[in-house]
């Protein structure tokens, strides 16, 4: 089944990219979450009717995202986390722990975008990754330091 991709899917394709898919996977994954179509000749010809429109929403939103960028980029996230007197860290530092310390700072961003491949368990300063688009990344220090007694 061929298929036009309405956004922008990081195993497939990125946005209006015609690709060929298995008949399952596009009518029970892809259409009824709305990530495709059905690449019929009518279809193609008004995608490629509204692309300058696209394009410029595309532009308009990545510079966008860029700018969030920035203001990810000049933020420290401070933790406090109680540490045993061996020195080994009781809890973590993990993805939801981020997003809320972000939606403080008026920044929402979906637990899908942080890449951290496990949560933090030690004290010291970390760099995190989000994807803001698979383009657009962003870079976020961690502060993980010891809790006063």
């Amino acid at each position: 089944m061929k298929v036009i991709l309405k956004k922008d899917i990081a195993s497939l394709g990125k946005t209006g990219e015609i690709k060929t898919v298995r008949d399952g996977y596009g009518r029970n994954f892809l259409m009824p979450r709305g990530l495709a179509e059905t690449a019929t000749p009518g279809a193609m010809k008004a995608w490629k009717n509204s692309e300058t429109r696209r394009n410029k929403r595309i532009s308009v939103e990545n510079s966008g995202l860029q700018a969030l960028a920035v203001k990810i980029s000049a933020i420290t996230l401070s933790f406090s986390r109680p540490v045993s007197e061996e020195g080994a860290m009781f809890g973590s530092v993990a993805k939801s722990d981020i997003i809320k310390n972000l939606a403080a700072a008026d920044i929402k961003v979906h637990k899908d975008m942080i890449k951290l491949p496990a949560s933090i368990k030690a004290v010291g300063s970390f760099e995190v990754d989000i994807a803001l688009k698979p383009e657009i990344l962003a870079k976020v220090k961690i502060s993980v330091t010891a809790q006063k007694k």
